[in-house]
């Protein structure tokens, strides 16, 4: 451990992790194993919001970049419901 003015610094440990031993998420509609990276944005009424003021929420999700599906798993907390959202292809 290191010291810093402001006080102890603490290195980071690598944990090595077998990826062969996790699981590998996939489609729960067509079976593919690539996902595309999207994000929901929320629009938080000032009324609700700690801060007095209107915000914008972004929510991370994944859908599939196959058929444009989101896991349902990747819905819950995000306020829209069990249905699966179609991403609309260009």
């Amino acid at each position: 451990m290191s010291m810093h003015p402001k006080g102890p610094i603490q290195k980071s440990t690598q944990v090595a992790v077998d990826l062969r031993k996790a699981e590998t998420l996939k489609c729960e509609h067509c079976g593919n194993y690539l996902f595309i990276k999207s994000t929901v944005l929320k629009r938080l009424s000032a009324l609700v919001s700690p801060t007095g003021e209107e915000g914008i929420i972004p929510i991370e999700i994944y859908s599939c970049g196959n058929c444009g599906q989101v896991p349902k798993d990747m819905l819950k907390g995000t306020g829209l419901g069990e249905d699966n959202i179609d991403v609309e292809k260009s």
